[in-house]
């Protein structure tokens, strides 16, 4: 399919994304992501080349994905751009997490044994494949709620499979909690004046020590779990003793006990907060406290479920309660990009075996995930999805994003089809059109 057909968000994107590679790179840059957005079956990076019509050429195709993955960072800058219109000024909020993928085979560089966070009716608690640390941008649509876009993913590596990696593409070995110290840097980096204050959510894994003061020198906002037997202090006195000398203490000297303030009966209020698309009533209770991972004091919430509850941190003291449970309800849209991510743009089946050419693969799939929804988001539900031939289908819910990729495709191949039409009758074209649709449709 000609370039020409992209609309124009995309066309521009793609240039800026190639504009980051050498020239030889970038020519086949741009086809490369197209053959991405038509793949189908199994998404093999031969699947991306027979949809981009890459075909005597193949192996400078894998160099191209090889050289994505070395100039990943860079290219996710882009990336960040495109999107950063769809999220309004004032406070950013990104969403940091892991997810893996499996692989197999001994040849595969980088992959590992990791733990397995959906074991699934087998019960696998572990699993062998790459472990990806990612970092969205959580945009609020007004139709559609909170949506998590992607704009780069590390590659972990354990450090006893840094090792066995080639020496001359051996990374120094870093914690899943110092790339996420990387990405914030970088988020930091690139965000420039647009947002007046940086929020960044995440699960209680990454709740330590090296994250925390990492985000905390950068100036951004840590919200995320916090655990039941998290070893909190109370808030020192602000206010100097006769005869006291030397800084005020960081740290209180009281111990505070998250159990026995959950159990505690007084002390309950009532906060309405917008969570999953909806306005619900949280039964919490909020105080001020101490904790050493997090260099002082942070504010944290504890709320109360049926059968029990759970306790939140911010390290923003000033933060409402509302404002952190709407954050941490926020953080699960990233987990529905995980799933769409896999199973509509096959992440993680792209059968390379390379390092870089894994980093460069598995970030191209992000990156088309966010731009399809960029171009979508000025987009009406009944034009992304056509219900007419499912008469029997009239649920009413959002658009979910294998539509919005089918809506593209229709749209790219309608003015295809158009074009085709147009000018003076071919047989010729006519042949070239039906057996580009039927390689497309079979």
């Amino acid at each position: 399919m000609p370039l020409s057909h992209l609309p124009v968000l995309l066309s521009h994107c793609f240039a800026q994304l190639a504009s980051c590679l050498q020239r030889r790179s970038a020519e086949r840059l741009s086809r490369l992501l197209l053959g991405i957005l038509f793949a189908c079956r199994r998404r093999t990076v031969t699947a991306w080349f027979r949809a981009a019509g890459i075909r005597d050429d193949f192996r400078q195709g894998y160099a191209t994905v090889w050289a994505v993955g070395r100039r990943a960072p860079l290219l996710a800058t882009q990336t960040f751009q495109a999107v950063k219109t769809l999220l309004p000024p004032g406070r950013l909020l990104v969403a940091l997490d892991d997810t893996p993928t499996p692989r197999y085979g001994p040849a595969v560089q980088g992959a590992g044994i990791h733990h397995n966070p959906t074991p699934g009716p087998a019960g696998e608690k572990f699993l062998y494949g790459h472990v990806w640390v990612t970092l969205a941008a959580l945009a609020k649509h007004p139709a559609w709620g909170t949506l998590a876009l992607p704009l780069q993913a590390s590659l972990y590596v354990r450090r006893k499979d840094v090792d066995s990696l080639p020496a001359d593409q051996r990374p120094p070995f870093r914690t899943k909690l110092q790339q996420a110290a990387e990405q914030l840097h970088w988020l930091k980096t690139w965000s420039g004046r647009r947002f007046s204050s940086l929020w960044a959510v995440s699960d209680g894994a990454y709740a330590q020590r090296p994250y925390l003061r990492a985000a905390c020198q950068e100036g951004i906002v840590v919200v995320a779990r916090l655990r039941k037997n998290a070893a909190l202090r109370s808030v020192p006195s602000a206010v100097r003793r006769p005869g006291q000398r030397g800084p005020l203490p960081t740290y209180g000297k009281e111990r505070i006990d998250l159990a026995k303030r959950a159990g505690q009966p007084g002390g309950w209020q009532q906060v309405e907060c917008l969570q999953y698309g909806r306005r619900v009533v949280k039964t919490v209770k909020t105080f001020e406290a101490t904790w050493r991972p997090a260099g002082g004091r942070i504010r944290v919430v504890i709320v109360k479920e049926k059968e029990s509850w759970l306790s939140f941190f911010c390290t923003d003291v000033s933060a409402s309660a509302a404002e952190i449970l709407e954050a941490a309800a926020d953080r699960g849209a990233l987990e529905q990009t995980f799933k769409d991510v896999k199973e509509v743009w096959g992440a993680g089946q792209q059968q390379v075996r390379n390092v870089h050419a894994n980093i460069g693969a598995f970030n191209l799939n992000l990156w088309m995930y966010s731009l399809v929804e960029a171009w979508a988001w000025a987009q009406s539900a009944t034009a992304l999805v056509d219900r007419r031939a499912c008469p029997w289908d009239e649920e009413g819910r959002r658009p979910s994003h294998a539509d919005k990729r089918k809506a593209l495709q229709r749209e790219m191949l309608g003015q295809e089809i158009q074009a085709g039409l147009c000018g003076r009758p071919s047989k010729q074209r006519f042949r070239e059109l039906a057996e580009r649709l039927l390689q497309l449709a079979a």
